[in-house]
């Protein structure tokens, strides 16, 4: 290992730095025993908040380390905090917020699956903000476990920190559900979402 710390207790940020770098093999190789691995890691970000989560990549030979809010966006600054103060780690690449993915990847949550070549979206933009209703098969309002399917394959398209701060109205629909404006593959909302958010921020710096 290439990073050590003090003996001296430090922030609540360090000293999760400091549980990661004794832990590093185990954390390393999870897969030898996920849910103790898992269950105390879960342990260790609780104390910086409650609502923090993460994700493991593949090996490459790096692991990344993702650090989600949970979309619960009061818990943001306390991701940039833990993945700022992160040590460099020779086998871990520290990444805030669930990034964007490409190919989308099919989510399943609770026994929900969804495909992401299932799903489709509509944009719909007010003048400020971009907004989105998105098509689940078998949606149905109440679901909420198809609602959180949803939430997460956004997330994989656009990445957290952009579905928390630039999306407005997010409104999951049944495929079968009547709605005005064009629907567009899944995998095509990268493109158009950018080029719209690019539309209405540069709209809003111009002089009125």
């Amino acid at each position: 290992m290439s990073w050590r710390f003090g003996t001296k207790k430090g922030t609540p940020q360090d000293e999760f730095w400091k549980w990661f770098a004794k832990h590093e093999a185990e954390l390393y190789d999870f897969e030898v025993d996920r849910k103790k691995v898992f269950d105390q890691l879960a342990v260790e970000l609780s104390k910086i908040n409650s609502d923090l989560t993460f994700e493991f990549g593949p090996k490459n030979p790096k692991r990344d380390f993702v650090i989600s809010a949970g979309g619960i966006k009061s818990a943001f600054p306390a991701v940039v905090s833990l993945a700022s103060a992160a040590p460099a780690l020779e086998r871990w690449t520290v990444i805030a917020f669930r990034p964007r993915r490409t190919p989308i990847n099919a989510i399943e949550f609770r026994g929900k699956k969804i495909d992401p070549d299932e799903v489709q979206f509509s944009l719909l933009d007010n003048g400020k903000t971009a907004g989105i209703y998105l098509f689940l098969p078998g949606f149905k309002e109440a679901d909420v476990d198809l609602k959180q399917v949803g939430y997460l394959l956004l997330d994989e398209a656009l990445g957290e920190f952009d579905v928390e701060t630039r999306l407005g109205l997010i409104q999951m629909l049944s495929p079968d559900e009547p709605t005005d404006g064009d629907r567009f593959p899944l995998v095509e909302l990268p493109e158009l979402f950018d080029g719209l958010v690019a539309h209405l921020e540069g709209r809003s710096q111009k002089p009125s």
